[in-house]
């Protein structure tokens, strides 16, 4: 008799050797709450803990191959799409994800550590507007980054356009955003949830100090999992986040540069426990 498998998500993103963000970050995140990562490659990271140094693309034909194989072998129960390279890869990543519109998407596309490509950044900025979030379940982004993308569709402001710029993703089809980094006061931080009627929750977290790579990959990671777990998106943003700050407080330096989430704090907990437990009963 075959064993049920658990919950199998694709996610599309980066390849990153330090294992901070992108594919390695999601897969683990993925693995800590109970599901199996499939991954299609978009593009390779050339960097450390400290910073990316380069990057390189994956031909858009290659990411759709990776993906068909593996969708016509596996059901999966959620789509994660991460940074994505080229206006290529976003084309044929919205054509795959559209042949299974009942499947979950998590739309995570800003890498805040990607070098910027200037003009090929506003044109793929406007490529994910139009192809990606009118599929999209939810999608995460930092009150930083709905700004930036706010400005493929208007002019600058100086004004809080937040909510405005909330509800005009919210219209283009996406059924619910995450705004994370919302004004609080100093020692919080602020995430809110929107979708058709507003605002849906509003969560404040203690500020943890440290400069940290990989905190939003986990958070993204961490919702597409509890989705793909049963969960309703607001549930599942909750949970999502009670892991990360988790993850996030047990962050490790493994290098030079900035603090790694550490997506299996749970289990070094546990296994620290155990360890005690055995003393206390030796002794």
């Amino acid at each position: 008799m075959q064993n049920q498998t658990s919950p199998l998500i694709l996610t599309f993103g980066v390849a990153d050797p330090v294992g901070a963000t992108g594919i390695q970050a999601d897969l683990a995140t993925f693995s800590a709450m109970g599901c199996h990562g499939l991954s299609v490659i978009t593009s390779i990271l050339i960097g450390d803990t400290a910073r990316i140094e380069d990057t390189q693309q994956i031909d858009a034909d290659w990411v759709a191959d990776q993906a068909r194989v593996l969708l016509e072998d596996m059901p999966v129960a959620a789509f994660k799409v991460g940074a994505v390279g080229s206006i290529e890869s976003v084309s044929v990543i919205a054509e795959i994800v559209s042949d299974y519109p009942e499947i979950p998407l998590i739309l995570d596309p800003f890498l805040s550590a990607m070098p910027d490509q200037g003009q090929d950044s506003e044109d793929l900025l406007t490529a994910i507007r139009e192809l990606l979030v009118p599929q999209t379940t939810v999608m995460l982004l930092s009150a930083v980054e709905l700004a930036r993308l706010a400005e493929t569709w208007r002019e600058p402001s100086s004004e809080d356009m937040m909510s405005l710029d909330a509800m005009r993703i919210i219209e283009l089809g996406c059924e619910y955003l995450f705004v994370t980094g919302t004004p609080t006061p100093a020692a919080e931080i602020g995430n809110t949830l929107f979708n058709d009627t507003g605002v849906v929750r509003q969560d404040n977290w203690p500020r943890i100090s440290g400069s940290f790579s990989g905190a939003g990959t986990t958070l993204s990671a961490a919702i597409a999992a509890m989705l793909a777990n049963g969960l309703d998106v607001p549930e599942a943003v909750s949970e999502a986040q009670e892991f990360t700050l988790a993850a996030v407080t047990a962050a490790q330096r493994l290098g030079m540069g900035k603090l790694i989430p550490d997506r299996y704090f749970w289990a070094r907990e546990e296994g620290l426990e155990r360890r005690e437990e055995d003393g206390g009963e030796a002794s």
